[in-house]
């Protein structure tokens, strides 16, 4: 068996349909609200680093349903229906969401490790520049650096990449503009590869989190090798 396909009227199964409107309806009220709302939505819900004092625990799953722009948001729940209508299929709507919510966490969670040292220079290099007055002033200050916020679904749907093509690696899929089929699991690698190299570059005016997209397919990656242990031989 080459590939998996779900029936027809499980096309979209009832978690993703559920987390596509919930993402829209996110993204339509940044949109529709005003910038001064959407900044204090932002300040709140996207994830912040550590050092900031915009930091909030919830954040590491709220993140997941704030978007930058209407690419970004088009893109993740394109993916997210590709690759996790076939999941939630396969597994059923709650262990879907569960792997969905720990994958978003993960990303998270590697973004923020691989980000901490990075600020900590950032915000020791400002110390050294401003006095400590001008550093209180700005700690809740949304241009302030150590206070860009992460927003997005993206190392989520990264996690349901990854565990697509760990339980169909051999699925052929059409991907633009190369003219042949691709094996999901060359698709995955090939992607992998991309992200490393992307987030090792670390590339100026980069704005993508690349480590988070990296975090939540690893994370992604163990949790289907996990559930999967004791049935290894099922991969189509």
């Amino acid at each position: 068996m080459t590939e998996f396909r779900p029936s027809s009227f499980q096309m979209i199964p009832p978690v993703i349909k559920n987390l596509i409107i919930i993402n829209v309806l996110v993204f339509l009220a940044q949109q529709a609200l005003g910038q001064g709302i959407e900044e204090k939505m932002l300040n709140l819900f996207a994830l912040h680093d550590l050092h900031s004092k915009l930091f909030r625990p919830h954040q590491l799953v709220t993140y997941l349903f704030l978007h930058g722009g209407w690419q970004h948001i088009i893109f993740n729940m394109f993916a997210l229906w590709m690759f996790g209508a076939i999941l939630e299929n396969y597994w059923g709507g709650k262990r879907f969401l569960i792997f969905y919510v720990v994958s978003g966490i993960g990303a998270a969670v590697c973004h923020l490790a691989v980000l901490y040292p990075e600020m900590s220079r950032t915000l020791e290099g400002l110390q050294q520049q401003y006095p400590p007055e001008v550093i209180q002033e700005n700690l809740y200050a949304s241009g302030f650096p150590i206070n860009e916020p992460t927003l997005g679904a993206s190392g989520a749907v990264f996690g349901c990449l990854a565990a697509f093509g760990y339980l169909f690696p051999n699925s052929e899929m059409y991907i633009i503009p190369i003219p042949f089929p691709v094996k999901a699991k060359w698709l995955v690698l090939g992607y992998a590869g991309i992200e490393l190299f992307s987030g090792i570059q670390g590339s100026a005016g980069d704005n993508v989190a690349h480590w988070a997209h990296l975090g939540g397919g690893l994370v992604g990656l163990l949790l289907v090798m996990y559930w999967n242990r004791n049935n290894r031989r099922n991969f189509y």
